[in-house]
């Protein structure tokens, strides 16, 4: 695990989505969080806007085999990613996919207010089973909790429901906690693949110690 920072804020998975060997990450990312994604995570780093916004951590979730993304999304942004994985793009009530999306290899979980439709567009890309809930007592799912095929953690204010739907779903245990000092949104703090993570510089011992925990590094 390792601290990072990136322009300017330790809010750094506001900037990049991870998956198992790949990273795609703001322009205006700091090249030394780039090198730190690479280094820890062993992924394939590239440099997008997504609907030409910096934010490409909250419009943009990914696993293995596919990715969501804000139906917002520029034709060439989404040609990137489509040249290495599937590709669904969200409606734009659910534009921020990254924070309605919170997915593994093994399953998915999605804003409850995702219509039939949407999920079963989630489910082709992701090609995983989607199931519609709250975590944490929110609806953008994808915010408050980061998963990966080893483990997840949840924002320190989930139930036992929460944490057994993620169980059930994901199939991976996890562990509820805090990242950047306090902070619930954990998405926005993280990131993370079977291989490692890295975290906000401002998150405490006794957090990163919860996250090696429910993530299983």
């Amino acid at each position: 695990m390792r601290l990072s920072r990136s322009a300017g804020t330790f809010n750094i998975g506001v900037s990049a989505a991870v998956s198992e060997s790949l990273a795609f990450v703001s322009p205006d990312a700091d090249p030394g969080f780039v090198q730190d994604l690479g280094e820890v995570l062993g992924v394939e780093t590239h440099l997008t806007t997504i609907s030409g916004s910096h934010v490409a951590g909250s419009l943009l979730a990914m696993n293995s085999q596919g990715a969501v993304v804000t139906g917002l999304a520029e034709k060439g942004e989404v040609a990137l990613i489509e040249g290495r994985l599937r590709v669904a793009r969200l409606p734009d009530c659910l534009n921020a996919a990254g924070n309605n999306v919170l997915c593994n290899d093994r399953g998915a979980l999605i804003n409850p207010d995702a219509d039939r439709k949407t999920m079963a567009a989630v489910a082709d890309a992701l090609g995983v089973e989607v199931v519609g809930t709250e975590l944490a007592g929110v609806k953008t799912v994808g915010s408050v909790a980061v998963a990966t095929n080893k483990g997840c953690v949840v924002s320190i204010d989930a139930t036992p429901d929460d944490l057994q739907i993620v169980k059930e779903v994901l199939h991976v245990d996890a562990v509820a906690t805090t990242v950047n000092h306090g902070s619930h949104y954990l998405a926005a703090g993280i990131l993370a693949n079977t291989k490692g993570a890295v975290v906000g510089d401002g998150t405490t011992p006794i957090e990163m110690g919860r996250i090696e925990d429910g993530l299983m590094l």
